[in-house]
Order: structure tokens, then C-alpha cells, then sequence
């Protein structure tokens, strides 16, 4: 039974639903990182939100598990790349809280336009200032917004019942998206330039982070008002102040800061900013959400293999994990079997997907393609991980599809390029289960692939059979299954020997000098 660690304050919900689908768990919260490292190791999975840390140093305890998911979109507590380089899914819950933290984003808006907390505070103290909070409409006002993905849409949306209008700097957001959301796409410049009211909606990550600095400030219209309700570090806090100070930004709303639990900070007493310590999610709605959807999510990877909203790997749906699985058995034994035969580095792999195979999601496929090529040199590697590996060894990745398959129903097949040589190998799943390998090296072969297997290239002359056979009878070698293949009579032969017992390295030697062997290897399935 899978065992998940929930590690920061949630939904009850989350416990409730690992506990129905039938997985472990422990609500452990407020754990120092020594004492997280650890525990780490006892657990398949990691529930959090914002408080844990998913260090390196932590991923490196984690002897055991699989997957980290944040009940929430930012993953900035979590060390992606150590992650993948473990071979650790991870995932978040981007829809959850799009809807609570874009009304918040909207709600700072109206409250910096308006002044309405610091008036609320005035007011409270018996003052009368009526003339001394003279605010801005919002209608027929610019919204730039900064992402325009699941949170910025839905800002867009609102902001445009308001009569604003919206332009918006987005890399991922394609012209016909921008139509559909009735928003002008823009370059951040452009976006600096015309901007009324800003606001953030994008990750932290090294290309995002202070994109709104002292520089982009400048270009902005004096009287521009800065809404972040994203992430942290976005906005350059020192520009910021110095603007708010000099009135180039009229008023400001922070709901994330560079450092956060935020007790201090030099923005805090500033009469034109608006402060609340990192609201955007904190809806009853938004956590009952998140914490329903990660613990979901988690339970379907850990009991079904189905991938949903993961941020280092092809998504997998809970529907297709099942039509998938004997694929991916398939295609990993094709990788396998070509990557324990290779001898040179490796410079690209071509994956051919036919007939029904090609009607698949394959990015998982291939994943799991790379996972057994480079598992003879990588022994912790997975689907996860495989794919950056290839990447840090610049291997060029090919995918191709074709309906049409000319002798099997469903066949994939398998190109690696090498310093030295080209190998092909190819296979197709026999009754829509049982992985079969058909080609090798372009000769037609009919092999079911066991745990032990001796593959040989070899003259196709008679005797081989019989000295071969004479070899592993006297080395005490059981054969389970012999598969034949040949080019042409006479010419070169292949040769699948399934075997109960392990072949040593001096019977191999052995084999190899046989008169008609020209290659001879060992493989492990």
C-alpha cells in the first residue's frame, strides 16, 4: 500500500480521500527540515501547500518517493530540476484557486483605486476625510495584465464587466486565445507604455523574475497603479517604494512579497499601499478545492499510474493509464533491448508510432522509451527523469505518426543513431497485451522477450543451431525459447534465445567465438 505524508495544513478532505482510495497516510505538520529529511524516506508521496520546502536536500532523503503535489499553482517551495533528476512527478492544482485568487486581484484593484482601507482606517479613528481620498474610476481604464493563462483570463473577464480594457503580455498566449478573451495581445514594453493599472499573473521563474524593476517602472505612466497578487519577487520591492515615494506609481497592492512570512518590510506604513499577507487562495472554497484535487491527483499516480497537472512530465488521464500500460511495456522493452546493445554515445532516437499505437498520447511513451535506452547507463533513471537526461546529453528526440501500418494493427517503431552505427528494432502488442519484438535490424523476428535472453548476428550456415545449442547444454544453460530471423539464405542471421539461467561472462566469450557468430550479448528484461 502507497503512503503519502501531508505535511502543511489542509482540507481535512485530503486525509479523507487518500483513506478511501486506499492509501496510507500521516497529517504531519509543521516539520523543521531536519526532522522532514528525516521522514522523507518512509513515503511514496508529499502533500503540501506554501510552509514546506521541497529542497534538494530533502529530494535527496527521499529514497522512496514518487510524487510531490501542492495543493495550489506556485511551485516555487519545490526544486523542480532535483526533482526530475530523482525521477519525482511533480504536480500542482493550477484550476483550484484561478477563480479566489483572480477575485482578489480584482478586489485590490477597486481598494487601491478607491483608498478604501486606508478610509476605512480613518474613519474608524473619527476623522472625517472626505476630501483627503479622492480615488480613480476603473472604467474605461487599461488593465495590463502580466500572464494572461487560468488567473489572468479570469481577471480579464472581470475587469471587462467593469469597462475596462484589457491588453495583456503573455509568451504562451496565441493570437486566436487572445480573440476568444477579447484582449488585445501586446510586448511588455507596450504593455509598461499604456497601462493604466497593472497586474501580475505569471510564475517566479529566472526569465519573470523583478520584471517590474526600476527600469520597467520608468516607462510607465506617472500615476500608474501595480497590483501583484502572484508571486513574490515579480516586482522589484526597492523600485517600487522609491516610485511610490516619488509619485511615478500613484498606489500599490501586494498580496506576495520576496520574503515571506512577511513580518517586516520596507513597504509596510506607506500610505499609498495596499498590504494583506498572501490572501489570493484563502477562500473556503479555494482550499476545499485544492485539497480535494492534490489528494486525488496523488492517489490516481501512486494507484493507476494516470498523471494529471504535473509540471516534469507528460500528463497521463485516468482513462487512457489503462490503454497505455501494455505500450508501455512494449516500448520499454524496445528501449531496453536497444540501449543494452549499445557501445558508442548516443546522438539521436526516432520513435515511429503505427496503426493504433499512433492514435495514443505518446509523450509518456517515448518517456518510457528514453527510460529503457538509458537505463544500462543510469540505473535510477525513469520516465520522469529519462527525457532531461536525454536533453543533458544532446540527443535528438524524434517522434513520427502513421495511421496506416503495413502488417500489424499497431507497431512501433525504434531508430537509435550512435558515433558508430544505426539500430533498428520494432514491436507490436499480440491480442492488445503481450509485447512482441517483430524486427531487428530490418529482419523479420517473432520474439516474446523473457527476464534472461541471449541475442546473437551470426552467418546464417548450418551448424549454428547445434553448436550453439551444444554450448549452453554444456554450460547447464536451460533454453526456454528459440527465435530465428534472416535476412536472406546465406546472409546475415539474427538469433532470440530465452534462457532460465544467467549467462556468465566466459560463456559469452565462448559463444562469441564461435566461427558463424559475428556478435553476441547478454540482455536482462
Amino acid at each position: 500500500m502507497p503512503k503519502v505524508l501531508i505535511s502543511d495544513k489542509m482540507s481535512p478532505r485530503a486525509e479523507a480521500i487518500f483513506k478511501e482510495r486506499g492509501v496510507e497516510v500521516d497529517v504531519i505538520t509543521g516539520l523543521k527540515p531536519d526532522e522532514l529529511k528525516a521522514k522523507i524516506g518512509e513515503y511514496d508521496g508529499l502533500a503540501i501547500r506554501s510552509a514546506t520546502k521541497a529542497t534538494a536536500d530533502i529530494i535527496a532523503s527521499a529514497t522512496n518517493l514518487k510524487v510531490v503535489g501542492r495543493a495550489g499553482i506556485g511551485v516555487d517551495n519545490i526544486d523542480i530540476p532535483a526533482a526530475t533528476a530523482a525521477g519525482i512527478v511533480v504536480m500542482n492544482t493550477p484550476f483550484g484557486n484561478a477563480i479566489t485568487t483572480a477575485e482578489h486581484s480584482i478586489a485590490m484593484l477597486m481598494a487601491v483605486a478607491r483608498e478604501i482601507p486606508q478610509a476605512n482606517a480613518s474613519t474608524h479613528a473619527g476623522l472625517w476625510e472626505k476630501t483627503r481620498f479622492m480615488g480613480v474610476e476603473l472604467m474605461g481604464k487599461t488593465l495590463g495584465l502580466i500572464g494572461c493563462g487560468n488567473i489572468g483570463s479570469v481577471v480579464a473577464d472581470r475587469a471587462q464587466g467593469l469597462k475596462m480594457k484589457v491588453i495583456a503580455y503573455d509568451p504562451y498566449l496565441s493570437p486566436e486565445r487572445a480573440v476568444d478573451l477579447g484582449v488585445e495581445k501586446v510586448e511588455l514594453d507596450e504593455l509598461f507604455k499604456r497601462a493604466d493599472f497593472l497586474t501580475l499573473h505569471t510564475p517566479l521563474t529566472d526569465s519573470t523574475r523583478n520584471i517590474v524593476d526600476a527600469d520597467a517602472i520608468a516607462k510607465m505612466k506617472k500615476g500608474v497603479r501595480i497590483v501583484n497578487c502572484a508571486r513574490g519577487g515579480l516586482v522589484d520591492e526597492a523600485a517600487l517604494k522609491a516610485a511610490l515615494e516619488s509619485g511615478q506609481v500613484a498606489g500599490a497592492g501586494l498580496d506576495v512579497y520576496e520574503d515571506e512570512p512577511a513580518t517586516e518590510n520596507a513597504l509596510f506604513g506607506m500610505e499609498n499601499i495596499v498590504c494583506t499577507p498572501h490572501l489570493g487562495a484563502s477562500t473556503s472554497e479555494a482550499q476545499e478545492n485544492v485539497a480535494i484535487q492534490i489528494a486525488e491527483q496523488i492517489s490516481d499516480y501512486l494507484l493507476s499510474g494516470a498523471v494529471e497537472n504535473a509540471l516534469n512530465m507528460p500528463n497521463v488521464s485516468a482513462e487512457e493509464a489503462p490503454r497505455l500500460r501494455p505500450y508501455m511495456k512494449l516500448v520499454e522493452q524496445l528501449g531496453s533491448f536497444a540501449g543494452q546493445l549499445t557501445r558508442s554515445g548516443i546522438k539521436a532516437v526516432t520513435i515511429e508510432y503505427e496503426g493504433h499505437a499512433a492514435d495514443l498520447n505518446t509523450k509518456p511513451l517515448t518517456a518510457v522509451v528514453l527510460q529503457g535506452l538509458l537505463k544500462p547507463m543510469l540505473e535510477t533513471v525513469n520516465m520522469v527523469s529519462a527525457p532531461v537526461f536525454a536533453k543533458e546529453r544532446n540527443i535528438d528526440i524524434t517522434e513520427v505518426k502513421r495511421e496506416q501500418c503495413s502488417a500489424y494493427q499497431t507497431l512501433v517503431k525504434l531508430t537509435i543513431t550512435t558515433e558508430t552505427q544505426t539500430r533498428r528494432v520494432a514491436g507490436t502488442l499480440f491480442d492488445g497485451e503481450t509485447p512482441r519484438i517483430v524486427e531487428i535490424k530490418g529482419i523479420p523476428v517473432d520474439a516474446k522477450l523473457g527476464p534472461r535472453m541471449l541475442y546473437t548476428v551470426n552467418h546464417d550456415v548450418p551448424g549454428f543451431i547445434g553448436s550453439l545449442g551444444a554450448l549452453l547444454g554444456d554450460a547447464g544453460i536451460n533454453i526456454a525459447t528459440f527465435h530465428l530471423g534472416r535476412s536472406e539464405e546465406g546472409g546475415e542471421a539474427i538469433a532470440l534465445i530465452e534462457v532460465d539461467q544467467k549467462i556468465e561472462d566466459k560463456l559469452l566469450e565462448t559463444v562469441t567465438a564461435l566461427p558463424q557468430v559475428r556478435f553476441a550479448s547478454a540482455l536482462e528484461f
